[in-house]
């Protein structure tokens, strides 16, 4: 008998009690110590995503967590984030409000009146105490532990700082009435034990709140798309039981029910409309502007808009397999997960904190054997302890991930997970499927030639209403390009060859030639030769006559979407070269790829070998990225570097992707590419400024040519930088063509 092995599930856990990169990291060893298990924890959004072998308790995972000294439960909700802003806001105004005066005392000595260095130990004591509480609770727990974070240096430097001080105003005679501190940007230098500290020690706790709050306040502005995404969908529906109405919770809703959607209210689920007619807004959802006409047949989404008259869907997707909860769950992965980048800052912080708490006690150590005052070696070990700490190398990746896969939610661009940002970069090569990618996908009217002496307008007039009896999709496209009001009569349908019908007493057939022989109708020499012009472009023709006399030819074709040639031009922009891959004929794809642009073009390609082709592209050298969206794109989409599903196409297609493209506008493929490259920079560009940082910040402290304060202020400041540098993301704007 064989056993089917299954698959690991996934469990997401919030979190609580991490205020550094270290603690992410300590939790995340924690978590993997345990059999089977695999976790990935993220210190911006304050998640582990942990897979687990299947039956796994959750509650072994959450005593895993709590042994290491932190809080953890499991994720039902998206987690309010608005409690950590509000404290650490609190801390940071109450925490400047009581150091400004000692921080302004000690360095003016013209405001130093004769008792000022005890009221700044009041003010001082507060603010170490209390304001700076969350970091010497934190310290503490990882010692418990045996660890040390980043926390555990932002502890001992403010400890420090104040004890020191305290010692100084106690016994080293800093506390006489009338004692004049001078100050300077470099450290006081030999001066003995009378200097004291509590600027520095209010100083760094307050730019360190002042770190925090923005950073709380960051990740809860970053995360405002996934929050969006969730608060999309309708809280409650109008489900049809026995004929009646019945008010009910969105929870209660199930597959095949009917429900009613009037004008103004949400669509409560993915459904098809099974009655009225309306203009649904999907702004919310895909953010196209122009509002869709619904019908009988058509397919609307969960959380768009109804705007205008009464509809009444028939749900197909409930609850977790919506197309809104596949975005929000694709949002989300994006944001708990880790690119390569993370992950190489977060082995550098496990060990980063050992090393320098080494190097402060080197430090210190060093001054006292060199024959330097305590206070002079106190001051350097110190300012090594607040240099040093990285957290803008904790914040450097997370908050550009957040930043980016929100605004690309907010664009219609889905990134499936962290690990595409690299894929971004090195793609050089981007192949786009025709049929709708490039195409619309529907057949519309493209060219109308008239019999000399008929107005084009009377050529679609009677044909247009004869059409209109048809359910052809050719026939569809005639009618809705005339929106002709004349009535037919005596309508009748010639099978694969057109129909005919009676509009205003006047005999009308429309169809192929042949169709039109049988009516004893010959088409002029000059309609044959439009008729085979057009063909020979690969498009389908009709011949339309009145009254026994050919009036006219209509040519039908799927159109180029009219943003194909702007996303051409947009992918070449980013030096990436296009590929049109169709199963048309050669002649069809040529015409298509010369109205936006393309050059090279591979056609009558067979479903199955459209991965043959990327295939073939990849052995020559080129990183592939393929756009497409439908069933029969899905492999290819699997074997390309890189995937980007049209969000209109199947769900197999999405499924297979990397990026997910809500709207149909082949636009934001290039849009898809250019954020996630930004995204990527961004992350570069943070993580050079952290290790840039700190590798000229620590040296400088341990020789004592960097005043203990300002390396506090250096340091928030740092942390402030990687967060604005990761909002700037909010502010990506598609390019133009």
């Amino acid at each position: 008998m064989t056993t089917v092995e299954r698959p690991p599930e996934r469990v997401e856990l919030a979190i609580g009690g991490m205020t550094c990169a270290a603690c992410a990291g300590r939790v995340e060893r924690k978590l993997n110590k345990l059999d089977g298990v695999r976790a990935s924890v993220n210190f911006a959004t304050e998640r582990a995503t942990v897979e687990v072998p299947p039956g796994f308790p959750t509650t072994t995972l959450v005593d895993a967590v709590t042994g290491a000294g932190y809080q953890a439960s499991p994720v039902r909700a998206e987690p309010d984030t608005a409690t950590t802003v509000d404290d650490a806001r609190a801390r940071f105004w109450l925490s400047a409000a009581l150091s400004a005066p000692v921080i302004a005392v000690s360095m003016v000595p013209a405001w130093q009146f004769p008792t000022w260095q005890w009221s700044a130990l009041a003010l001082s004591y507060v603010v170490v105490l209390v304001c700076a509480w969350p970091f010497h609770r934190s310290a503490a727990v990882n010692l418990r532990h045996g660890g040390a974070t980043m926390d555990t240096l932002v502890s001992m430097g403010v400890g420090v700082a104040f004890l020191w001080s305290v010692y100084a105003l106690l016994f080293g005679g800093a506390g006489a009435v009338g004692m004049r501190h001078e100050f300077s940007l470099l450290p006081a230098g030999d001066h003995g034990r009378a200097d004291i500290y509590f600027e520095v020690a209010v100083g760094v706790t307050t730019f360190l709140l002042l770190g925090r709050w923005l950073e709380a306040r960051s990740k809860r502005r970053a995360g405002a798309a996934l929050r969006a995404l969730l608060a999309l969908g309708a809280k409650d529906v109008a489900v049809l039981r026995d004929g009646v109405e019945v008010r009910v919770p969105i929870a209660a809703l199930g597959v095949g029910e009917l429900f009613a959607v009037r004008p103004g209210e949400k669509v409560a689920t993915d459904g098809v409309v099974e009655e009225g007619a309306s203009a649904v807004d999907r702004a919310l959802v895909t953010g196209e502007s122009v509002p869709e006409e619904v019908g009988p047949g058509a397919a609307v989404v969960g959380g768009t808009v109804n705007t205008s008259g009464r509809l009444l869907v028939r749900a197909t997707r409930v609850g977790a397999d919506t197309q809104l909860a596949q975005m929000a769950r694709l949002v989300e992965r994006a944001q708990t997960g880790k690119a390569q980048v993370q992950r190489l800052a977060d082995r550098v912080s496990a060990v980063f904190v050992p090393v320098v708490l080494a190097i402060a006690v080197i430090t210190l150590a060093g001054w006292l054997v060199s024959g330097a005052s305590g206070d002079a070696a106190v001051t350097a070990a110190v300012a090594v302890l607040v240099i040093a700490c990285p957290c803008a190398l904790g914040l450097a990746t997370p908050t550009a991930l957040l930043v980016g896969t929100g605004r690309g939610a907010q664009l219609g661009i889905l990134v499936k997970g962290p690990e595409v940002l690299e894929s971004t970069r090195r793609v050089t090569t981007v192949v786009l499927d025709k049929t709708g990618t490039i195409t619309t996908g529907r057949m519309s009217v493209v060219d109308v030639v008239p019999a000399p002496g008929v107005a084009v307008e009377e050529l679609l007039r009677l044909a247009g209403a004869v059409e209109s009896a048809s359910e052809h999709p050719v026939a569809k496209a005639i009618a809705a390009r005339a929106a002709s009001q004349a009535r037919v009569e005596d309508f009748r349908n010639a099978e694969g060859l057109g129909v005919t019908g009676v509009v205003d007493g006047v005999p009308v057939v429309v169809g192929r030639p042949r169709l039109l022989a049988q009516h004893g109708i010959e088409l002029p020499t000059e309609l044959a030769t439009a008729l085979a012009g057009s063909e020979a472009l690969g498009r389908t023709v009709v011949a339309a006559a009145a009254d026994g006399v050919a009036i006219g030819v209509i040519s039908v074709a799927d159109t180029v979407k009219p943003t194909s040639a702007e996303a051409i031009s947009r992918l070449r922009a980013l030096g990436l070269r296009p590929v049109l891959l169709t199963g048309d004929n050669q002649r069809v794809a040529a015409a298509i790829a010369a109205q936006v642009g393309i050059t090279d073009v591979i056609a009558e390609v067979l479903p199955e070998e459209k991965v043959a082709a990327v295939e073939r592209l990849r052995a020559g050298g080129a990183v592939v990225a393929m756009v497409g969206d439908g069933v029969n794109d899905a492999p290819a989409l699997a074997a390309a570097d890189l995937g980007l599903a049209m969000g209109t196409g199947a769900d197999a297609a999405i499924e297979a992707s990397d990026l997910t493209i809500v709207r149909g506008d082949p636009r934001l493929a290039a849009d898809a590419i250019a954020l996630s490259r930004r995204t990527l920079g961004t992350i570069k560009g943070n993580l050079f400024w952290a290790f840039a940082y700190n590798v000229a910040g620590i040296p400088l402290a341990a020789f004592g040519l960097l005043n203990p304060m300002i390396a506090g202020a250096a340091m928030a400041l740092s942390s402030v930088f990687v967060v604005a540098n990761s909002l700037r993301l909010r502010g990506f704007r598609p390019a133009a063509a």
